[in-house]
């Protein structure tokens, strides 16, 4: 009877540790870029990102990632533990990406295009630590409503960092009926000594092989102390798959991009303590092909040419500049 019942508690045992394994995953991207008016090309690791997600009991859940290779640096990204009481409300706390904008919210393996919108990379790029809550329900269509409050330290400076300010954020998502999306966020930040409140409005339509996506961002920054900032991102995906038995090739994605941005600051201070400009003024069209292999992981050949417009006066980033991309993604 012991024998049984000690039997019995070990496959009891082995299934609940089979029922909560982890999940590794990873990303990597491996890219070569041309700049065609400087005649100078480069090879760049831009992601080796790994993690590991899983959960301890039915209502508590982690995650934990990090990146070997973010454009050369390493970087511990996400390190949080949400629970769930029930299945519509998380309450997350630890390291993480803000609820804030649709395309700044993508991980690299959801990306479009080889490189970032300015929305998603230089505008609304926020990661901190901190807490959110967020809750799902139904008025005739699925809405998501997520908050939180933040640090305001980013991801390295934590260990004697205090602060009587409050950093916060909060996004609505309607998940509209025949694929529909709208998207509302908010988020206020502060960098050093200057407040920056942001506010972005993005839609798309998903179906039928078409993503139709815009957004528009707004920053404005605390007591004029630099021009308020308008971005803008709106992009048309079309899928197109292939025939076949065993295609080398699963779809074709043609694509093209249009991002703006107005000049812009990171909220740091120069040595007189006010704002400047750290990146200037510029349009963008990006226009390629995605090629998804038919593979056991998810494999993307991403074939992009970017160009840039400046206005007049500005001075263009060494990696800000017309060029052509061409990106292999692979997300296990």
């Amino acid at each position: 009877m012991k024998r049984a019942l000690a039997l019995a508690g070990l496959a009891v045992c082995l299934d609940a540790a089979a029922q909560f394994k982890p999940e590794i995953h990873g990303t990597i991207r491996g890219k070569y870029e041309y700049q065609t008016e400087e005649g100078q090309g480069r090879f760049q690791v831009r992601n080796a990102r790994f993690s590991i997600t899983g959960k301890v009991v039915e209502a508590v859940a982690y995650k934990a990632e990090i990146d070997l290779s973010d454009e050369g640096n390493i970087k511990m990204l996400d390190a949080y533990t949400r629970i769930s009481p029930w299945s519509t409300l998380d309450f997350t706390i630890g390291q993480m990406r803000v609820p804030f904008t649709i395309d700044a919210h993508r991980s690299p393996h959801q990306q479009y295009f080889a490189n970032r919108s300015f929305i998603a990379k230089q505008v609304g790029n926020v990661r901190d630590v901190g807490a959110t809550l967020g809750y799902t329900f139904n008025v005739g269509f699925p809405l998501k409503l997520e908050a939180g409050v933040f640090n305001g330290s980013g991801l390295t400076e934590q260990k004697d960092f205090w602060t009587d300010n409050i950093n916060y954020s909060a996004k609505a998502q309607l998940f509209l009926p025949r694929g529909f999306n709208v998207t509302l966020s908010v988020q206020k930040i502060k960098p050093e000594h200057v407040g920056i409140m942001m506010y972005d409005a993005g839609a798309y339509y998903h179906g039928g092989g078409w993503h139709v996506e815009a957004e528009y961002l707004y920053k404005h920054y605390a007591d004029n102390a630099f021009g308020a900032v308008h971005s803008i991102d709106g992009f048309v995906n079309y899928d197109i798959k292939v025939g076949g038995k065993k295609p080398f090739v699963k779809k074709v994605s043609p694509l093209v991009r249009y991002d703006y941005m107005s000049d812009h600051s990171d909220g740091t201070a120069n040595e007189h303590g006010l704002l400047y400009t750290t990146d200037y003024r510029r349009q963008r069209i990006t226009g390629g092909v995605t090629l998804s292999l038919s593979t056991p992981f998810v494999s993307d050949i991403r074939l992009n040419y970017e160009k840039y417009f400046y206005r007049e006066g500005a001075i263009a980033k060494p990696s800000e500049r017309d060029k052509i991309v061409l990106e292999v993604m692979t997300r296990f």
